[in-house]
């Protein structure tokens, strides 16, 4: 599948599918409470999504997966699919949004602490959005895939976290998960070159342990193979003429 760059009015449509999806995370956040099931944090995201905003979840029978939202709770690293799974003082959250609004998609997730957090907890999320918020900030033209990956690898193993190899960032528009893939490891001077009207997700996910995976009999939940905590957190970019532009964030919302 070859890049596809996107044009100054494409990017303006992918802003409002992005900032609706940054407007679920911020609408959900009061609900992340202990007591609450993931699958009722997928209840409330969906009818918002569908009702409220007149868009449509992504994830959901994407590939066959069976929500609209992905929740993933303490060692899952990535693809959680919300059920019976209550929250607990204590735990960590990555919520994951996919939106699509008029053919385009915005993808973004966060971290949320449960009631009071652990040291680790905090510890893990504020590494992972360190190491999204040093890739976003090296995006401009000229500057190679490899270059942002090898940064972000860097400032987690600097702080003796680990970084998933298997999933990556990817390229995002009216398909939602396309070319380039953005890899959160590498090489400084590797990989794809960027140019503006590229768009794609930094998202970085970040284990407190050792960097191995286990899928698991689903077919989607992802986990630390040493069950330690993982973190991730997730922003749509598009490459501009002069630097980046974060489709994702919320107005007032730092990155």
């Amino acid at each position: 599948m070859a890049i596809t760059l996107k044009s100054k009015a494409e990017i303006e449509e992918m802003r409002v599918a992005g900032q609706l999806a940054a407007e679920v995370l911020h609408m959900i956040a009061e609900h992340v409470q202990p007591g609450i099931s993931t699958g009722e944090l997928d209840d409330i995201c969906h009818r918002y999504i569908t009702e409220t905003q007149k868009a449509v979840p992504a994830p959901l029978n994407y590939k066959g997966f069976p929500k609209s939202i992905c929740t993933s709770v303490n060692h899952v690293i990535c693809h959680g699919i919300p059920g019976e799974k209550v929250l607990k003082g204590g735990d960590i959250i990555n919520i994951d949004v996919t939106v699509i609004k008029n053919g385009w998609h915005g993808d973004t997730s966060k971290m949320f602490q449960v009631g009071t957090p652990t040291i680790k907890g905090q510890r893990v999320s504020d590494i992972a959005h360190q190491c999204m918020v040093t890739g976003i900030e090296m995006v401009r033209p000229g500057i190679r895939l490899g270059d942002i990956g090898h940064a972000i690898q860097r400032l987690a193993e600097a702080q003796g976290f680990s970084v998933v190899r298997e999933y990556c960032g990817h390229g995002i528009g009216r398909i939602f998960h396309e070319d380039p893939q953005v890899l959160h490891y590498g090489r400084p001077d590797s990989g794809e070159r960027l140019v503006p009207g590229m768009v794609f997700t930094i998202e970085p996910m970040i284990n407190l342990g050792r960097r191995e995976t286990r899928l698991m009999p689903d077919g989607w939940t992802v986990i630390t193979k040493d069950r330690s905590l993982s973190a991730q957190w997730e922003h749509t970019i598009a490459v501009t003429d002069d630097g980046f532009d974060v489709l994702t964030k919320f107005p007032d919302d730092p990155i």
